[in-house]
């Protein structure tokens, strides 16, 4: 389920500034990108100042998930799991100008300038993930899932908050309201899997991330 089926727009408010032609020559970074060389990135395909904040707290999110992953013995490569999570919106200023899935054009560009497939495969499938939920072979993407639904724009949020927030957004349609269901429930299966392999306690966790939980 992405939540470009609804066509997605900025926050209620939010004007659009000029807009920034796309890079002729895509900038190459390192495969698995640092912070710098991600915010380059921003910059190059002209992110939003709140989309900017709405991954600088994924990535807060994703990386403590990454850690206490790495510390419990699964095979995660933390800072690729980072540079995912600052990626994962790459496209989406694009496509709420433009229209298209945010997803699939932001894997495909992740894909192109870093020749990383895992890096690519995390942005892609950042909204849902199409296959059982396994931890050891999948953690990036199922991570990436997560975190993005912990966040609401710059704001750390119960599931419940966040999957509330897209019914009132876009649950125009009884098929859409499905939609968004489905995609709760696997955002629950996920952190019902995360809280066991890591023994942690999520469900309102800041993960040091700052702030409260709403």
């Amino acid at each position: 389920m992405s939540e470009d089926l609804f066509r997605p727009s900025g926050p209620p408010g939010v004007t659009l500034p000029q807009e920034q032609p796309l890079p002729a020559k895509p900038p190459r970074v390192d495969a698995v990108p640092d912070d710098a060389q991600c915010r380059m990135l921003w910059d190059a395909y002209g992110m939003l100042p709140n989309i900017r904040e709405h991954s600088e707290l994924v990535a807060c999110v994703a990386t403590a998930l990454a850690t206490a992953a790495a510390a419990a013995g699964l095979p995660v490569n933390v800072a690729e799991v980072r540079a995912a999570a600052l990626l994962h919106d790459l496209a989406k200023t694009y496509t709420i100008r433009h229209g298209g899935n945010h997803c699939q054009l932001g894997g495909a560009w992740v894909q192109e300038i870093t020749g990383n497939p895992a890096l690519a495969q995390g942005v892609a499938c950042h909204v849902s993930w199409p296959d059982p939920i396994d931890l050891r072979s999948h953690f990036l993407p199922l991570a990436i899932i997560y975190s993005d639904k912990r966040v609401k724009h710059n704001r750390l949020v119960t599931l419940e908050a966040r999957f509330d927030d897209l019914l009132v957004r876009y649950g125009k349609t009884a098929y859409i309201r499905e939609r968004i269901h489905e995609s709760f429930q696997q955002a629950e299966a996920i952190e019902r899997a995360l809280a066991q392999t890591l023994g942690m306690k999520l469900h309102e966790s800041t993960f040091g991330c700052g702030g409260l939980v709403e």
